[in-house]
Order: C-alpha cells, then structure tokens, then sequence
C-alpha cells in the first residue's frame, strides 16, 4: 500500500536519525542506508504511488490534501537527511542542496543553489568531477569517484556519488552525495549547539586581526617618508599577504591602461616564480581586476567558480589555478574621485574563505592605498616644480676661469618640496670676475620670484659698474620697487682681478655671513657680515649709507669660501651650532681642491645635523691655482 509505504519511509527516516545521533554510530552506513531510503523515495515519486489513491477501505478517495502532505515530509526527508544530499542538474549546476551540504561546504543551501557543483570542489579534482558527472548522463548509470572538498575547515577527501533519475514530466536529474572521510561531525550536532561563549570568542579574535591589520597598513602609510608610490605599493602587499591572504595581485593604470604591478604571495622559491611568471601578465578585459576597476565596484568570490576569473598565462592556464586559489576578493584602489586601479587578495582551500568582514576590511585598505597614492603624486610634482624652479635660480654650470678652482654645492633642508631662496652666480666684468651669493627671506613661489629679481638685477647692474657697493644698493632700490611685502634679500658681492702676483677681492656686503679665507697654510679667517639685507629699507640704497666694502687679496693656495646661513645655523641634537667649528673644518681643508673642501664641509653639515638641516645650505668655493702673468692673456680677453 502507498500508504504503508509512506509511513514506513517516515519511520525508517526517524529511525536513521536517532541512530546518527549516537556516539558510536557509524556514519558511512548511515549513509548508504540513507540513500537507499533516497531510492525509495524517488522511486515513488516515479511511479505515482504518491498520487491520491483509494486508501480509506470505504472505496472513497483519500482527502485532497494528504499529496500535500507526503510531499512536505519528503522535502524534510531531503532537507534534514544526516548527510549532503545535492539534485543537480545535467550540467552540473546544483538545483537543491540540503543543509547538512550547506555545512559541508560552509554556506547556507541557497547559496549553494544555482552554482556549479564544481564550485565547491578542490580545483585538481574539478576536471575529474566534471568527467564523472557527464559519464552519468552518457551512461545513465551512477558513479562514484575520490575528490576533495571545500569544507568550512579546509580542504576534505570525500567520494562523489551519484546516480541519475528522471522526474514524472521527463526532466533527467542526478542525485548525488559527498560522502566526508570527516563524516561523523556532520551526523551529529555541531556548531548550534556549540557554546555561544566560544562563537563569540572566535568573532572577536577576527574582528580584533582586522583593526590590527588596519592600524599596520595606516601606520605603514604615514611612515612612508620617502614619498613612493612603488614603495607605498610594495610594503602593503607584503603586509598584506602575511597577515590577510595568501596571495596579493596589485593592478595600476598607467597611459590609460590596467597593468600588473605588484604579485606577492608566499615566501617559497616555487611561490616567488610564480609570482614572476604573472606579474609579466597583463590584466585582459572581463577579468575581475579590469571589471572592478572599470566600475569601481568590488567583487567577492568566497567560492571561484569561473577559474579564469583572474586570467589566464600564455599557455590559457588559469592564473587561479597555477596559485590553486579557491576563493578570492577584488577591490578598487581609489581616493573617493579617482580610481588608481584594483587590490586583489586570494586564499587557497585550506585557508578561511573571505566574507563580507573581509571585503569590508579590503575596500577600507583600498581606499587607504588610494589616498596615499594621491598624497605621493601630489609631493612628487610639488618636488618636480620645485625641482626645476630651483634649478632655474641657480647656474647650470660654473664657467672655467684661468687661475681659479671654482665649485659649488647646494643641499635642501627637508624634503625639498619648497622652492629655495639660496643663490649664487659668477660672472664675468669688465677685467675681472664677479662671484656673488645670497639668500632670500622665506621658501615657496614668492620666494623665488624675488630670488630671481635679485640675482638678475645684481648681474646686469654689475656689468656696468665697478663698485660692488654701489651695484648692490642699486639693486635694493629695484627689489622695493618690485612690491615683496616683507620679504628681504641677504647677498655677498665679491669682485675679483689680477694685481701683480696677487688676486685682488673687493667684497660688498648686505647683511650676508661670512665669507671665510683659508689660507694656503691652514690659517682659517672668518669674515664677519655687515650691512643692511636689501628690498627693505630706501636708506640703503643712498650714498649716505652704503653696502659694506672691504678689499682682502689671496695668494696661490688660497681659498675663499662663501656660504649661506643654512652653514652657521645647522644644530646637533645637544643644540651646539656648527658656525663654532666651522674654523677648525676650513683649516683642515688647507690644500684641498675646491669640490673636495664644498663636498666635505656638506658631508660634516649632514653628519652634524643628523640629517636634520634647520635651512638649505648653499656653498660657493673659490681657490687660487695660479700665479697672474699665467691669467694675464685671459684677463686682457675678457676686458676687451
């Protein structure tokens, strides 16, 4: 009778699960006890027995209600059988899943519906199922075959197996199971009646990695010093793949396209080869990189079902499968307005699948990485227009004087992002040579507006006259006419020419230090600066109040050695100032060529400082080479 049929199914069902509950139960009997209850099943799906049918002995119809019935208790056959049971469709794609499959794989049953069964399976043992499953429908006989699983732990041996049937209106569909080596857990009550206490220690062990994955990654981009955009990347892939996944693909635009930047993952030889071969590839489109940063929308795969996902090599080996990743994430890079590129992470089976804390977590550090790459090419052209700014106020190159060793050395305190006020020059005038140095109050655009109004004015108003003084309180009255507000130029003026056998100096001086005459015999003469600074009193530019003149005059040997404020006011970390040793620096350079005494004063400058400098320093060397019937014919030249 159907319905002794019906009520036996019911009972044999409660009787399997009774039994799955105790401890010695033994779960692969259980198993195939439970499939063939399944066969019975189906078999009266099959063969009708489950339409309503005379059964109450008074030759009347059962009531209309009791098909309904029968076919709830089948579904809770199906849906609480003690094992995973799958209905798959003849392409693989899983049409119903149980939720004892659910806690195999680690998902709810309609997360699992819809989806490939391959999805869920290990990726060398996909092709395998893939065959075995097509053998099914060709042969119409069932199979069983050794796989691996994705379970919620890690990676499980399991058999397939699985059988084919065909429903009342011809549909064909297989059953299947994936019978767990680690079956045993799952016939008995597991994570619900788990003790909440540990369920919630586990959560907030993982919520407590990601803060401090966070607070790494945010802490690595304020320390990033250097500015790098390379380096920026490199640091926080590798923090990346050692503390949130195994692999970690970084995918920038440049020249409008998507390229491969960065690939870490473990610190292997096979992994670091690996990791080579698909740097060399390019993101395609339609992968997940070029889609995700096209978009700007992320993409979690917590199960890759589409292996090709992240491309493929030259050889349409899939990137995933050559990493054996199995569930993956991909992120944009991007500030909020501008998208940089995408941050792929990727695990392989045995790790924890990402979920939706983990993509979280990932456009959170996107989003950091975005900013950061924004602040980096923000510096990096604020230094390049500073750059080329500066390099505009100063000389390209030094001229070749006869009988004169010139060299001349400038380093920016900081970063250099700003641009200096520091200049110098030489030039020739009328039978001789001018040097001149200076500084201008304060850094940044304004700064080198009036760096460059004085270092021109000061080298066209000395080509006209002979006086060094006068040439620097003519230019004082052009840099108040030019409107700096409050700004103010410092600046040495030195006229050089041949008297006899002796080089004449006629130095002016506007409230610049030094310069300072090193002998050729070690003796060290500090000169002190005087003067008003220009562009900010009219007095100085009248005859009543002139720059500052003094004469010295160098022998052979000798060096003159100019520098700016940045020199006397460098600070060790006990706050001692160098200018106090800076005469015991300049004696032992008695002899030395000019490079060699500016190169070694900004070597002790650095090291005094600890690489901390309080102002740019600006170092302009002059040493006597030659006696002056040798620059005679040199001199004459320049003159006519």
């Amino acid at each position: 009778m159907a319905h002794n049929g019906r009520r036996g199914l019911a009972e044999r069902y409660t009787a399997l699960r009774q039994a799955a509950a105790m401890q010695d139960a033994d779960p692969e009997a259980i198993l195939e006890a439970a499939f063939a209850e399944l066969d019975a099943a189906i078999d009266m799906l099959t063969s009708g027995e489950l339409d309503p049918v005379p059964d109450n002995g008074d030759g009347e119809h059962a009531p209309p209600d009791t098909l309904s019935a029968e076919r709830r208790l089948l579904r809770a056959v199906f849906q609480r059988a003690p094992v995973p049971l799958f209905i798959l469709e003849q392409d693989g794609t899983v049409r119903r899943a149980n939720a004892a499959a659910g806690e195999l794989v680690g998902a709810a049953p309609g997360y699992v519906t819809g989806r490939p069964l391959t999805t869920f399976v290990d990726l060398p043992s996909r092709a395998v199922v893939q065959s075995q499953l097509a053998a099914i429908i060709r042969t119409g006989a069932p199979r069983r075959a050794p796989c691996k699983v994705l379970g919620s732990d890690g990676v499980i041996a399991a058999v397939l197996m699985a059988t084919p049937f065909e429903l009342p209106d011809g549909q064909r569909l297989l059953a299947a199971t994936l019978l767990a080596a680690a079956v045993a857990p799952l016939v008995r009550q597991r994570a619900a009646d788990a003790p909440a206490a540990a369920a919630g220690t586990e959560a907030l062990r993982a919520m407590t990695r990601r803060m401090d994955t966070v607070t790494a990654v945010t802490r690595l981009l304020l320390d990033n010093s250097t500015f790098s955009e390379a380096v920026t990347l490199q640091r926080c892939a590798r923090l990346l793949a050692s503390d949130l996944a195994s692999w970690v693909v970084v995918d920038m635009e440049r020249t409008d396209r998507l390229r491969r930047h960065l690939v870490v993952g473990p610190s292997d030889e096979l992994a670091t080869e690996l990791a080579r071969r698909i740097r060399a590839i390019d993101p395609r489109p339609g992968t997940a990189p070029a889609m995700v940063h096209e978009a700007g929308k992320s993409m979690l795969l917590a199960h890759v079902d589409d292996t090709q996902v992240l491309g493929t090599d030259q050889d349409g080996m899939p990137l995933l499968a050559l990493i054996g990743a199995t569930s993956m994430l991909t992120v944009p890079i991007t500030d909020g307005a501008t998208g940089y590129g995408s941050l792929t992470l990727a695990r392989p089976p045995e790790q924890e699948r990402f979920g939706i804390a983990d993509l979280g977590l990932a456009e959170e550090l996107g989003e950091h990485l975005g900013v950061a790459i924004r602040v980096d090419r923000m510096f990096r052209h604020r230094s390049a227009v500073a750059e080329a700014l500066q390099a505009s106020l100063l000389p390209a190159t030094l001229p070749e004087i006869p009988g004169l060793d010139l060299s001349a050395a400038y380093l920016p305190a900081g970063a250099g992002l700003e641009v200096s006020g520091d200049f110098y020059d030489v030039f020739p005038i009328r039978g001789g040579w001018a040097l001149t140095i200076g500084d201008v109050c304060g850094k940044g655009q304004e700064a080198a507006a009036m760096t460059a109004a004085a270092r021109h004015a000061i080298r066209v108003l000395a080509s006209f006259d002979d006086d060094p003084g006068a040439v620097l309180a003519k230019a004082n009255e052009i840099l108040l006419a030019g409107g700096y507000e409050d700004r103010f130029v410092t600046a040495k003026l030195a006229y050089v020419r041949w008297e006899k056998r002796r080089l004449r100096v006629t130095l002016a001086d506007a409230g610049h230090p030094g310069p300072a005459v090193v002998r050729a015999d070690g003796r060290v003469e500090l000169m002190a600066g005087g003067g008003q600074p220009l562009g900010l009193f009219p007095a100085a530019g009248l005859p009543a109040a002139p720059p500052q003149v003094e004469t010295l005059r160098l022998g052979v040997g000798d060096l003159l050695f100019f520098y700016s404020d940045g020199v006397t006011d460098a600070r060790d970390v006990d706050q001692a100032y160098f200018e106090d040793r800076l005469a015991d620096e300049l004696a032992a350079l008695a002899g030395r060529a000019a490079a060699e005494a500016a190169r070694a004063i900004q070597g002790q400058l650095v090291g005094f400082s600890a690489d901390e400098l309080r102002d740019d320093i600006t170092i302009l060397v002059a040493k006597v080479t030659a006696l002056s019937h040798m620059v005679t014919a040199h001199a004459s030249k320049v003159t006519a």
